[in-house]
């Protein structure tokens, strides 16, 4: 059955980010997604849309055909909907609500599952929230819900984002929490659809986010988030340090790094249970 599995991977960065994720070293959204797919879905099939490429779905492709949409990350802003490159996918997600289709999504992903059926998202008074976010706890609607059903009640998640929900609509549910960022994670249902979805990246690991932090220097230095580039270059070598040895006690203690963010097992539990019990189920 999985390999007759067919999902939709939507990567909103337009073309300059991409570059500069490559520049960086850092693995493009689209691809770490349907990295991340296979490893709980191996013979699934996936087509990718760069809407900030095209307003228009892969050729061929029939969206009321897709087991699932995958939402990656976005560096647009989704309340300008006076951009035709947030427009198109708001539609997108609009129409996958009113067929029914499965989404998953992180940051970006969060943000369209409330936005597309009617919440609100405005900039984070607080600013940019940048590599891992700390202390997310569980709500006590998470206790019983199948999202979080394996996830440790207090966690930390890599993360990057301006933006965040400010407002869920009706039909949501917040299931998880930090001091930085009110909704970290919650699910839409909505019309015929479901949306699961994390303001944190399960898809991305320590070297992802080292590559990441390389990218956004320009950006991360000038607001403070390290003195100078030697200082960023020396937790980006640790970082990549950790990727590599994971067992290292000196570099764990000293970043607070535990096996939340180490292990895919516990990172991606939301994303693995969106794919047993949401997607499987609806396929028979």
């Amino acid at each position: 059955m999985t390999s007759r599995l067919l999902f939709l991977i939507i990567d909103g960065y337009p073309r300059e980010s991409r570059e500069e994720f490559d520049v960086a070293g850092m693995t493009l959204s689209y691809k770490l997604y349907a990295k991340m797919l296979r490893r709980y879905l191996p013979g699934a099939e996936t087509r990718v849309w760069l809407p900030s490429d095209t307003p228009y779905l892969p050729d061929g492709l029939d969206l009321e055909a897709c087991h699932g949409i995958l939402w990656t990350g976005c560096n647009l802003t989704i309340y300008h909907t006076d951009d035709p490159r947030v427009a198109c996918q708001v539609e997108v997600a609009k129409r996958a609500y009113d067929i029914g289709i499965p989404s998953f999504g992180s940051c970006w992903g969060l943000q369209m599952a409330v936005f597309a059926a009617g919440g609100e998202v405005r900039p984070n008074p607080r600013g940019r929230e940048m590599g891992v976010a700390r202390r997310i706890h569980l709500t006590d609607a998470a206790r019983n819900h199948p999202m979080m059903e394996g996830k440790p009640p207090v966690y930390n998640g890599f993360i990057s984002h301006d933006d965040e929900v400010t407002g869920l609509p009706s039909n949501a549910v917040h299931l998880a929490t930090n001091d930085f960022t009110r909704v970290q994670a919650a699910t839409v249902n909505y019309k015929r659809g479901t949306f699961w979805a994390t303001q944190y990246h399960p898809e991305y690991d320590l070297h992802e986010v080292a590559r990441l932090i390389v990218a956004r220097a320009p950006k991360l230095i000038p607001k403070g988030f390290f003195k100078d580039m030697d200082a960023l270059m020396a937790m980006v070598e640790d970082y990549e340090a950790l990727h590599r040895e994971p067992d290292r006690k000196d570099l764990r203690w000293k970043y607070d790094i535990g096996d939340d963010l180490l292990d895919p097992d516990l990172r991606q539990v939301e994303f693995r249970n969106w794919v047993h019990k949401v997607v499987l189920p609806s396929v028979g």
